[in-house]
């Protein structure tokens, strides 16, 4: 004698890590949808990160889950958190350390959008601006709270030309 439930068991989320992003790595990208980097479980894919002197580069953030698919961030309806201020707090934003400033700054941005449902969008973004002709590098930390989601395991290269 045998009974089976209707009961999934198979549950892949983890209530107890909401808000949490579980991301194994992350790729940065052009407007145009062209890959200037990319980390995935430890390892670099691309590498590309090159601009000259005086040039900024808006690249957007999507974070990568285990099988290198995109993590998407949304949120329904309108429920932020916000400070004592009224100002409405992130749950997640970026870390940028460790670049020379001297060559290129990084700085990061967070555009949102709604769609018609009420779903909210949360778009993260770098601008880097090339400073001086020569290399750097950051480490790229996406932050929850006090603590980091997910630190890059290399540090981001860029490469700053002088130009023509």
């Amino acid at each position: 004698l045998f009974t089976t439930g209707c009961e999934d068991t198979n549950d892949d989320h983890d209530h107890d890590d909401e808000g949490h992003t579980d991301a194994e790595g992350f790729v940065l990208e052009t407007e145009s949808g062209t890959v200037l980097y990319k980390e995935l479980d430890g390892a670099i894919i691309t590498n590309n990160l090159t601009l000259a002197v005086g040039q900024t580069l808006e690249l957007s953030v999507h974070f990568l889950d285990h099988d290198g698919e995109e993590i998407e961030h949304e949120e329904e309806g309108d429920d932020h958190d916000h400070d004592h201020d009224g100002e409405e707090l992130e749950e997640s934003e970026l870390r940028i350390t460790g670049n020379d400033v001297t060559i290129a700054t990084v700085e990061f941005e967070e555009h949102e959008h709604t769609d018609a449902d009420g779903t909210v969008h949360h778009e993260m973004a770098l601008e880097v601006t090339g400073v001086s002709a020569g290399t750097t590098s950051f480490k790229l930390e996406l932050m929850h709270g006090d603590h980091a989601d997910y630190t890059s395991t290399s540090n981001v290269p860029v490469t700053v030309t002088s130009g023509i």
